[in-house]
């Protein structure tokens, strides 16, 4: 196995150490610093190195003095924190530092990161969860950044990790701490885990020797008892000490249990045996690290020897350091008449105060001690922590069950979706399963009974596809893991009626309550990071390789994976790990922010996508300037001229991919009305670049109104007979209106053609033209088409002409107070006046939609027209629409382009590469894609509210800048 070391901005501390863990290349200069210490200290402070004592940073100014005195008058050797805060810990080890007469070894025990004791930082994975994962250089790298945050905060020992190997599903207290029941696979990850930590400075510490695995009972409250065979525990629990002793493991911690084939007796747990400690991992096992008692303030101890006490008989069993001593000063008197009593020598005594010193000397103890408090808590939780921690619960999911292939979910064309949480939690959960298809939220609350199952089912009738996350879920198998029988029958029954998808949000060993579901995802834990993957996982934005790390049932064995494949589809990511800089990204805001003050726009939502995931997702503002409410990634706009792109260009691929449509052919072929026209023999590819002579824009609603106000004899109040067509909510066009705007549209002249030709305006008449081609070609109305062979497969059910018809106006941004045509503020209604006269379905306006829905089409095109298993464009016609036509102008047929003057971006951001495309919106909108990059950028806004002659956006180039920062954050 190979690991790679991160970079995380320390040095990796060489180790060789000659058969011996704790010594280092510089052997003569820790020899001499051990040395010039130990000869410093009388034999009774010596004594003090032996102890590491509980400090806490939650606590008040009494405890701060309780340990000063320790220190002071004690000489300990040590600290292992436990609760608090990173900043308060910081200043208590400075001080506690600045008094030791000997520096102190401060350590902690944090199996899943400093999180585990202190506030205010990421949490890790747990040992179980981990266990899943295949790539062990996943665990190798979080070794790497938990030693980097115990640098930060000046720790020299994490308890971790956890080697047990949890043969006993039962166990109270190791459970989802340990990576699992397979020796071998504990052994590798626990392997992985202590090269992170040590090859980075930070000593790393095997727990609970000789294996804590086999038990029914907690010693923190007990002794455990095991029965198992000396034979047994050779091949099973000591089998991953032996792997990692080989390996250099600098230090053990040995549990409080009571084996009786390893010698020991109910009074003199294993911590207390010499047969145990001496004999059995210092001599058979040839460990010469540390040897560190397990807490001795623990009832697995404390129970049977009083404070002090205890401390004498571990220190004599062959133990090292006397973690968590409770009565310092006592323990020192019994030690030195243990000396004069001659049970234990000097000699013996010294030997291990020099290990010690050594440990302190490889751990950089030999310079001085500071903890920089200076931005600490940024320091600790990076955004490089975000994504390796997601990293991590990626490559942990496992699926356990996948009936006939249904996962990932592809087409969504006939799927009606719903989901159910149990209990509490999976709000993000939901929130991401609308990032892949429209779906109704229930939540079943834990204290459910037949009535609320009877109630729930009858609202399920109208769908076939039950997603259910399993949230609240408990450690205790005792209590079943805090699930419900009677919940568990419900969704079982649900499965035989209904595609039903379960998620368990916990506890590996919960999952034999999923036996016999059809389809089920194990996630392991309830966090952000899980309930963001599993939707993910669940329609193929993400592959799922994960292994269940032990048995928790006969149907379940340790080892069961159902692997899923990616399918495709636009996924979720920290930009760290896809190759982009989150600080560079948050330059955006300031943008944004000064765009939002200035008045340019009352709100907008900005996403960006790399390699396939979006890194980057953000509202910002409000929906209007009297803040009635703030925008959200979920915020839909009217997209303007994105409709050109995202409709009738799409629909036009789609017909050409087919063979349904040449893009030589002149208009007339397709529209046989048009013979006799100025327009008859304009060249579909000449429409489509904006080179066919087309007046850029025609007002059509002028010749709609009278005297400022809409002709009655085109609109009527109220829908009624020959007038049906909505515009507004209290506006109704004849029905005649679309063939007049088309006849107009038709008769308009065409631009004075040069010896060159035409020459490039953008019109939107091109588009007006388009709809009716393709329109005619399939038969259907554009909307329609759209939404069966595009929008619905592909789950986008916000991307659509008339929002009003699919969601509420809440959701959607306003656009003009219009005082011209329509008297009234625009909400949900097409902005565009000539989109508004074809009842908001129309080929150059009318598309409404989320960044996120955008980006999903956008992610198509990079694909090449695939997504999600579904086929929608071939290859050779999404190159030669994006690429640009002519020389005449930087377009394609139907999308823009940057501007081919190097240095000059156009619409785009001036970084964006050539082979971009994308479009911009009247409205204030823009969406590109970057193939070279993989990059997709949308930005959406309402900057016509109230008033659309403020056009200080483009004049500011806010669109542009933002598209240059994202850029500027790609890595090299």
């Amino acid at each position: 196995m190979v690991f790679f070391q991160l970079s995380f901005g320390f040095d990796n501390k060489e180790i060789d150490n000659y058969g011996d863990p704790l010594r280092t290349r510089d052997y003569v200069a820790q020899k001499k610093w051990v040395d010039s210490v130990f000869n410093r200290l009388t034999f009774e402070e010596r004594l003090g190195q032996l102890f590491m004592v509980a400090a806490y940073s939650n606590q008040g100014e009494a405890h701060k003095k309780k340990i000063a005195k320790l220190i002071r008058e004690e000489q300990l050797g040590g600290l292992i924190f436990f609760q608090g805060g990173p900043v308060r810990q910081a200043h208590l080890t400075n001080y506690y530092q600045s008094i030791a007469k000997t520096p102190l070894m401060i350590a902690m025990d944090a199996e899943w990161g400093v999180s585990m004791r202190l506030d205010s930082v990421l949490k890790f994975p747990k040992q179980m969860t981990l266990g899943a994962i295949r790539d062990d250089e996943l665990i190798y790298d979080m070794g790497t950044e938990i030693a980097r945050q115990f640098k930060e905060l000046g720790m020299h020992i994490n308890f971790a990790p956890v080697v047990d190997v949890n043969s006993n599903p039962n166990n109270p207290v190791i459970g989802y701490r340990a990576f699992g029941e397979q020796k071998e696979k504990v052994a590798k990850k626990a392997v992985a885990y202590m090269k992170g930590l040590q090859d980075h400075g930070v000593m790393a510490n095997a727990k609970h020797f000789p294996g804590h695995g086999d038990t029914d009972s907690d010693s923190h409250y007990t002794t455990p008892v095991i029965n198992n065979s000396k034979e047994q525990i050779q091949d099973v629990d000591l089998y991953p000490y032996r792997q990692l002793i080989k390996e250099n493991l600098m230090s053990v911690m040995v549990a409080h249990l009571h084996i009786p084939s390893l010698g020991t007796t109910s009074g003199k747990p294993t911590t207390l045996t010499p047969a145990v400690v001496n004999d059995l991992l210092k001599k058979d096992m040839g460990f010469e690290g540390l040897v560190f008692t397990d807490a001795l303030n623990m009832r697995g101890v404390s129970n049977l020897h009083a404070p002090g006490e205890v401390d004498l008989l571990a220190l004599l069993a062959g133990n090292d350091v006397l973690l968590y001593a409770e009565d310092v000063p006592k323990s020192k008197r019994l030690i030195l008449q243990a000396v004069a009593d001659g049970r234990i020598s000097k000699e013996q005594i010294d030997t291990r105060v020099k290990k010690i010193l050594k440990a302190k000397y490889w751990a950089g103890l030999n310079k001085p001690q500071h903890v920089d408090t200076e931005k600490l808590v940024e320091r600790l939780s990076t955004y490089e922590t975000s994504a390796l921690v997601e990293r991590l619960y990626a490559g942990a999911m496992t699926m356990t069950a996948n009936k006939g292939g249904f996962l990932p979910i592809r087409n969504q064309d006939l799927l009606k979706m719903a989901s159910i949480t149990l209990g509490d939690g999976g709000g993000t959960f939901q929130q991401y399963l609308d990032k892949f298809g429209k779906f109704k939220h229930y939540r079943l609350a834990r204290n459910s009974n037949n009535q609320s199952y009877r109630a729930l089912e009858q609202n399920l009738k109208e769908y076939n596809t039950i997603v259910v996350g399993v949230t609240d879920v408990s450690n205790s198998p005792r209590r079943n893991f805090g699930i419900k029988q009677e919940d568990m029958y419900f969704i079982k029954n649900l499965s035989e009626k209904y595609n039903v998808i379960t998620v368990l949000f916990g506890n590996a060993y919960a999952a034999k309550y999923l036996d016999g579901l059809p389809n089920v995802l194990v996630a392991y834990e309830e966090n952000e990071y899980t309930e963001k993957l599993a939707p993910q996982v669940i329609f193929g934005a993400r592959g799922v390789d994960g292994a269940l790390p032990a048995t928790v049932s006969p149907a379940l064995p340790a080892g069961i994976s159902v692997p899923a494949q990616s399918k495709d589809r636009l996924g979720y990511s920290q930009p760290e790990n896809e190759g982009m800089d989150s600080r560079t990204l948050n330059a955006i805001d300031d943008v944004v922010g000064q765009a939002i003050r200035g008045k340019s726009t009352p709100g907008a939502s900005v996403l960006v996508a790399k390699n396939g995931k979006v890194v980057f997702e953000r509202g910002y503002g409000y929906l209007d300037y009297s803040k009635t409410a703030t925008v959200t990634p979920e915020t839909v706009y009217d997209l303007a001229s994105i409709t050109k792109v995202m409709a009738t260009t799409q629909t036009v691929m789609f017909l050409a991919s087919r063979g349904m449509l040449d893009m030589n052919d002149p208009v007339v072929r397709y529209l046989p009305e048009l013979k006799g026209t100025n327009k008859a023999n304009l060249k579909l590819k000449d429409i489509m670049a904006h080179e066919a002579g087309l007046t850029p824009w025609i007002p059509h609603y002028t010749k709609t109104i009278s005297s400022g106000r809409w002709d009655p004899s085109f609109y009527h109040s109220q829908k009624n007979a020959g007038y049906t067509i909505q515009v507004t909510d209290k506006m109704y066009a004849m029905d005649a209106l679309p063939d007049s705007v088309w006849k107009w549209t038709v008769e308009s002249p065409l631009r004075r053609k040069s010896s060159k030709g035409y020459g490039y305006k953008y019109s939107d008449l091109t588009m007006y033209i388009m709809q009716r081609v393709v329109e005619r070609i399939l038969n259907q109305p554009i909307n329609d088409f759209l939404d069966q062979n595009f929008y619905h497969p592909l789950g986008l059910y916000t991307l659509t002409y008339q929002p009003l018809e699919k969601y509420e106006v809440d959701r959607i941004a306003p656009t003009e107070n219009d005082v011209v045509f329509r008297h009234e503020l625009i909400r949900g209604f097409v902005h565009d006046p000539g989109a508004a006269m074809y009842g908001g379905v129309a080929g150059h306006a009318g598309l409404f939609g989320t960044a996120h829905d955008l980006a999903v089409m956008m992610q198509m095109m990079l694909q090449e027209g695939q997504y999600g298993g579904i086929n929608l464009l071939d290859a050779k016609t999404v190159k030669e629409f994006t690429k640009r036509q002519s020389n005449q102008s930087r377009r394609g047929w139907g999308w823009d382009k940057p501007d081919p003057e190097p240095g000059e971006g156009g619409p785009a951001g001036k970084l964006a590469s050539k082979s971009s495309f994308g479009h911009t919106g009247f409205t204030g909108t823009a969406v590109w894609a970057d193939p070279d990059e993989e990059l997709i950028y949308v930005f959406l806004s309402n900057r016509v509210y109230p008033n659309a002659s403020n056009n200080s956006l483009l004049r500011e180039h806010v669109r542009t800048e933002i598209h240059d920062i994202i850029y500027q954050a790609i890595r090299e």
